[in-house]
């Protein structure tokens, strides 16, 4: 993938990022017990209904009017959607989909293979943040209405997360010409229709349902996702009954409301320093290891667990999240605070007077709380931590396109793919953008992606252990988010999301 293409992917990843975290706005909407509208407060805002560019937590927006090819259950197992059968050939290179018949579109158009060809062709060179997960598709071969084999360069073992994800959204190709209409006027076969009389782009998308749906009613015959700007509306919504169901993230929010409604917890994001700079091209001390196992030690994941998320999730030394077979407990406490391992081990390097390490800093993921604990336990080891405080666009010009800083603290969703997870972040580019490589990765990476079963198992566990031992990262913990509801709804948490999909919601008994 191009420099140009893996820019806009992260720049998209930031931009989810900071809408989960916070952006501008507000917006609400009544909905009471018993009511025939689920009101979801979100601080997500889409900046298109276009499926070409859904990603993160917008999915939502898009899962109300376009179905995906495989549909994504709440424990992360897949089951048909508008793929009724998929089968790989021998060399899992060839995926053979068997198409749902008489599903129509908006406008009565049939969906067929031809519209398969055309939405994957059209989001692979979309210039989406999630169009790299296609990267490896060479061709959709259409057989007839409902059989098409989707070709690929090589084994790729995410596949059937991406068609359940972003890239198996389906829309209606006719609309392809003019496709500045689907920002605002969506055209898919999915369970419900943007009904732009009571959506105000921006604070409220209010959808209805399609009442020419193919499969199964969802139980609420309309959905509304209100856009707040910060989590202490969201709480009052709740408690007021303008919302049914939220996520909140901050602890102190989740404190506020959890004797007042129902909840749900989930641990999905983790947040850490991600060290960009390990080849020393900005701060040289990052070449050597040991600097960067160093800071590793220096960290009191304990203590920032306890003042900052008040011990709301799981501290944790590695990137890979539990549902993954790379992931390993043991090395969620491979570094233990230890200051006194970390100077000895700067002082091995070459450092014993310390260094001067400067970061960026976006105050909606780096509060005042976080900026300071990570100053003081890195000044206790002797490295000077300067922060340079930006805003969203800053960021993505600096941090990414410019490559002003050697690493980055970020909320990261831990994918339930090995594979999703090291192309994000081991992978040239996208989160490694100085394409940082060594013997260890450029031996595991390809047997991770295409060996058998049991080889990328087995490479996945080993991979991760690298990682954690040469210190790539510095995860601080795996944060717990609470999924609450105002007690008329039933909520399940997505695995592989942070929100849940809109299939995740009943009501309560």
């Amino acid at each position: 993938m191009s420099r140009t293409s893996r820019t806009a992917t992260v720049a998209a990843c930031v931009a989810a990022s900071l809408a989960l975290a916070g952006c501008a706005g507000e917006g609400g909407g009544a909905a009471g017990a018993g009511s025939s509208t689920l009101n979801i407060a979100t601080m997500t805002l889409p900046q298109s209904l276009d499926p070409a560019v859904a990603t993160g937590s917008a999915l939502p927006y898009f899962q109300a009017v376009y179905d995906t090819l495989i549909k994504r259950e709440p424990d992360g197992t897949f089951s048909p959607m508008l793929a009724t059968e998929w089968t790989y050939d021998k060399t899992r290179t060839h995926l053979a989909l068997t198409l749902r018949k008489d599903v129509k579109f908006a406008d009565g158009t049939a969906f067929d293979g031809a519209a398969v060809k055309a939405n994957m062709e059209r989001f692979q060179k979309g210039g989406g943040a999630s169009a790299k997960w296609l990267a490896d598709l060479k061709a959709v071969d259409v057989t007839d209405a409902t059989h098409v084999t989707l070709e690929l360069a090589q084994p790729n073992p995410a596949m059937e997360f991406y068609l359940s994800d972003a890239p198996g959204l389906m829309a209606n190709p006719k609309r392809f010409a003019n496709a500045d209409s689907l920002k605002t006027t969506p055209d898919g076969t999915g369970p419900y229709r943007l009904d732009k009389t009571r959506t105000t782009v921006g604070t409220k998308w209010s959808y209805t349902r399609n009442a020419g749906y193919w499969g199964k009613k969802l139980p609420y015959k309309n959905i509304t996702f209100s856009f707040f700007d910060n989590e202490t509306a969201i709480t009052n919504g709740l408690k007021t009954g303008q919302i049914n169901a939220a996520l909140l993230q901050t602890a102190d929010q989740q404190t506020a409301i959890e004797t007042d409604v129902t909840t749900q917890k989930q641990e999905f994001d983790f947040q850490g320093l991600l060290l960009f700079d390990r080849d020393g091209k900005i701060t040289p001390a990052l070449r050597d290891p040991r600097v960067r196992q160093a800071l590793n030690y220096a960290v009191d994941r304990d203590t920032m667990l306890d003042r900052i998320r008040q011990n709301r999730g799981q501290t944790t030394s590695q990137v890979f999240g539990p549902e993954t077979r790379a992931y390993d407990k043991k090395l969620d406490t491979y570094y233990a605070h230890d200051p006194a391992k970390a100077k000895s081990l700067l002082k091995q390097a070459g450092y014993s007077k310390g260094f001067t390490l400067k970061l960026p800093r976006i105050t909606a993921i780096v509060n005042d709380a976080l900026a300071a604990s990570l100053q003081s336990d890195f000044k206790a080891v002797g490295v000077k931590l300067v922060w340079d405080t930006l805003d969203g666009a800053s960021a993505v010009q600096k941090v990414f396109k410019d490559r002003q800083y050697s690493g980055m603290v970020m909320n990261m969703g831990q994918s339930t793919s090995d594979w999703a997870a090291a192309d994000e972040l081991v992978t040239p580019g996208a989160f490694n953008m100085f394409g940082t490589t060594d013997k260890v990765t450029q031996k595991l990476l390809p047997a991770l992606k295409s060996g058998t079963e049991a080889e990328s198992k087995t490479a996945a566990r080993e991979l991760n252990q690298h990682l954690v031992e040469d210190a790539w990262f510095l995860p601080f913990y795996r944060m717990s988010y609470l999924h609450v509801s105002d007690g008329t709804v039933k909520i399940s948490p997505q695995s592989g999301m942070a929100v849940p999909s809109i299939y995740n919601y009943a009501p309560a008994k």
